[in-house]
């Protein structure tokens, strides 16, 4: 009974805080992430326009080290979402030993696809050229990204113009982490997200699976089969494809985890219940050792 006690109010918390990706979850997250171990340099443009601005998260301690680079794209349907809302995301992540920077980027419906995968790739770009100067190592890049930003992410991995177009050359990326992506979303049924994506004459280029030969760089995706909002079938799709073409990918699906619970993992509150932040880790010093 005691143990029963003791998860329901767990359980609670993270459904009020965290479902849906509120602003209420997004900021409770945030409180303890403000006293992380690491330095943050944020709004630094890599672009003209008002939502082409990142921030960084520099470990305390990198002035003669050179960390490896984690570039974070949070999600919100391509239409909503904000930098300063994933600081905790970011936290986690500089503990672990790692230079994280967190863009903005244009949104529906300023723009539609795939204008904001090109600011993704603008992104990369300024990272490669000035990540060095944190205390990052630009020849150890890793994606990743959570639902839109998850697709944002994986666009750029498995369509190298992208990057190419950017001016970035696409085998300096390490790996890819998707977490709760969606790669494989045909037909599109949300009316919202037919806008988003109707600038295309073919709906396959807006899918990353469309993208997959086999070539790419270590790809790691987790999902939640408890996810309502994107299907879990996103990830198990990619994951086929990439092991049928001959890729490297590693799957991790968690029983009973939501589309924002995998993300809420990452934070304080619920860091030990599910090993998303430790597969992350061991991925990225993986790909992107010393």
């Amino acid at each position: 009974m005691t143990k029963t006690r003791s998860r329901l109010p767990l359980a609670l918390l993270a459904a009020l805080l965290f479902e849906g990706c509120t602003s209420l979850g997004l900021t409770a997250a945030n409180i303890p992430a403000a006293f992380g171990d690491y330095h943050r340099d944020y709004d630094l443009a890599y672009g003209k326009a008002d939502r082409q601005k990142l921030d960084v998260y520099v470990p305390t301690g990198s002035a003669t080290h050179r960390h490896p680079v984690v570039v974070f794209f949070y999600g919100g349907g391509w239409t909503h979402g904000a930098k300063e809302q994933y600081r905790f995301v970011a936290a986690a992540l500089a503990a672990r030993g790692f230079v994280v920077v967190v863009p903005n980027y244009r949104l529906y419906p300023e723009v539609r696809f795939p204008l904001f995968v090109d600011d993704a790739a603008l992104a990369v770009r300024w990272v490669h050229d000035n990540v060095a100067s944190f205390g990052g190592d630009p020849a150890r890049l890793v994606l990743l990204g959570h639902s839109a930003g998850a697709h944002i992410a994986a666009m750029l991995t498995f369509d190298e113009r992208y990057l190419q177009r950017a001016g970035v050359d696409p085998d300096l990326i390490r790996g890819f982490i998707g977490l709760a992506g969606p790669y494989d979303f045909l037909p599109i049924i949300d009316p919202v997200v037919q806008q988003v994506f109707a600038s295309l004459e073919d709906p396959k280029e807006s899918q990353p699976i469309h993208y997959v030969d086999g070539t790419e760089v270590p790809t790691l995706l987790m999902h939640g089969d408890a996810d309502q909002r994107v299907s879990p079938t996103n990830t198990e799709h990619l994951a086929a494809r990439i092991r049928e073409r001959g890729g490297c990918v590693i799957e991790r699906e968690f029983p009973g985890m939501s589309h924002s619970g995998i993300l809420a993992a990452l934070s304080v509150y619920f860091r030990g219940r599910k090993p998303v932040l430790d597969e992350i880790s061991r991925f990225v010093e993986k790909v992107a050792p010393e």
